[in-house]
């Protein structure tokens, strides 16, 4: 069973996400992409990104937002929302098993309503550049999940 969950919201670029699909695998994480998606999860570059893990990743889709919440019927407190403009660092918060970690697209972000939903649980990966306006998707969602592998004592 997984141990918490990574959401892309609508990822773009294929490669970042076949890179968090391999690390969904390394930790033993499911994945759960909501569409639209950028591009086709049977393109060559998801797959190269992924090596051959990609047919290991747990991986679940949803059309949006809504099914995915209808579906999964995650606590409020237990989704966590990355953006670079929010306020509180992951490493202020509970993650437990439940949890889900939720990032948006790479140009992007989340989308305002997806935001606004859970505004209370938006979190942020500190950065101290000002020349820096983002992380890496694949790299955000790596530190983010070992961050949370970290809280619920690497088991």
């Amino acid at each position: 069973m997984s141990k918490f969950k990574i959401v892309l919201v609508a990822p773009e670029i294929p490669g970042n996400t076949g890179s968090i699909g391999r690390t969904a695998v390394a930790l033993d994480l499911e994945l759960i992409l909501i569409k639209p998606l950028a591009f086709d999860i049977d393109e060559k570059a998801v797959r190269r990104a992924g090596l051959d893990y990609w047919k290991y990743v747990q991986l679940k889709t949803y059309e949006n937002w809504d099914e995915f919440i209808a579906t999964e019927k995650p606590a409020a407190d237990k989704i966590f929302l990355f953006s670079r403009f929010a306020t509180k660092p992951i490493f202020n918060v509970k993650i437990t098993k439940d949890s889900y970690l939720v990032f948006g697209s790479e140009t992007k972000g989340l989308p305002p309503e997806v935001k606004d939903q859970f505004i209370s649980q938006l979190v942020t990966l500190p950065m101290n550049s000002e020349h820096i306006r983002s992380l890496n998707l694949a790299n955000a969602a790596t530190a983010a999940a070992y961050e949370a592998l970290r809280q619920i004592d690497f088991t």
